[in-house]
């Protein structure tokens, strides 16, 4: 089994993938992340049989120091229904099934500020590049910074605004895998609350790049999508 190894300040890390074994833990650790969180509409919390799921049909990858769970990262396979991401960003029916979701990522509140997001996303995109899916999609809510960061540093952009789970507002963001990006021309920066007009130029043809904090408020960059899908 491939394992990644580093340190957070003088602690050893490793970095391995999730099995049934690891179930309970990973609950515990969802529970300790919720218990610190100021906006619980940031996170939906995962069920065990969910979880159970992810480690037996997807992948899931965890931290550990002194083989203590302390972050872990899930990629899922969907289910193809008419909730489907890919149907967001605007794919159709066939190409579906070669759609793999970025799901929740979760990191021990005594372990923040170490860069573990990122870090496991490079790994979770390592894996991926090596993959036969085409796209890899995730969701994450307006004004969750640390995580709209993660994601825009794997090189996702943002295709759709709109209300998944329940009515709850999410940015629904993807990467075509297996090849650049290449977007060029007009540049737009709209306020992160304007949520009208990002949806409007998405509508449009516009994908999201980057966000940028400017007088205080956050923006989102948006720029033409061209050929890029």
């Amino acid at each position: 089994m491939k394992e990644w190894t580093g340190k957070l300040g003088e602690k050893d890390y490793v970095v391995r993938m999730l099995k049934e074994d690891s179930v309970e833990d990973i609950l515990h650790l969802q529970d300790l992340v919720l218990e610190t969180l100021i906006n619980n509409d940031f996170l939906s919390p995962v069920t065990k049989e969910e979880y159970e799921d992810f480690v037996s049909k997807s992948l899931m990858v965890g931290v550990f120091v002194e083989d203590k769970l302390i972050a872990f990262r899930a990629l899922a396979i969907p289910e193809i229904d008419e909730h489907h991401l890919g149907y967001d960003i605007g794919l159709q029916t066939e190409q579906l099934d070669q759609v793999v979701y970025q799901e929740i990522t979760n990191v021990h509140p005594d372990y923040r500020g170490y860069g573990l997001q990122k870090k496991l996303g490079a790994i979770v995109m390592e894996l991926l590049d090596a993959s036969p899916y085409t796209h890899v999609c995730a969701t994450v809510a307006p004004f969750n910074i640390a995580s709209l960061k993660d994601k825009l540093s794997q090189g996702m952009v943002i295709g759709a605004l709109k209300n998944k789970y329940a009515d709850m507002l999410r940015y629904v963001f993807y990467k075509k895998l297996h090849e650049e990006r290449k977007i060029g021309g007009e540049v737009l920066d709209i306020l992160m609350a304007d949520t009208e007009k990002q949806q409007q130029l998405l509508a449009d043809g516009w994908i999201g790049t980057s966000i940028v904090q400017k007088d205080g408020e956050w923006y989102v960059t948006y720029e033409k999508k061209g050929t890029y899908m």
